[in-house]
């Protein structure tokens, strides 16, 4: 399966956050138990929510979106999340699948 999924509304991804990193960015698409997952760290640490929004920020530059179109739908307090990005931006497949070639 996937890490993303085109859904009505948007995009549904699913990642494997790696918080407290040296250094912060999208580290490439790697197995997971249910197939595979994009690969993120964050420099912040998980508490109070700070690595969440260190995510959405990252991502949000990244996909080239507003912050208020990304939402965590799960995996709040765990490393295994899925998000939500509200965006029909045709760029968007192009760019999700270009990460594919970044190696793990």
């Amino acid at each position: 399966m996937s890490f993303w999924t085109a859904i009505e509304g948007g995009v549904r991804l699913r990642l494997k956050v790696r918080p407290q990193a040296r250094r912060a960015g999208i580290d490439g698409v790697v197995p997971d138990r249910d197939g595979e997952a994009l690969s993120v760290s964050v420099t912040a640490a998980p508490e109070d929510g700070k690595a969440n929004a260190a995510v959405i920020a990252l991502l949000a530059t990244a996909l080239g979106v507003a912050k208020s179109t990304i939402s965590l739908t799960q995996g709040a307090t765990a490393r295994r999340k899925t998000i939500h990005v509200a965006s029909a931006c045709p760029a968007l497949a192009a760019r999700l699948e270009s990460w594919r070639q970044i190696p793990p």
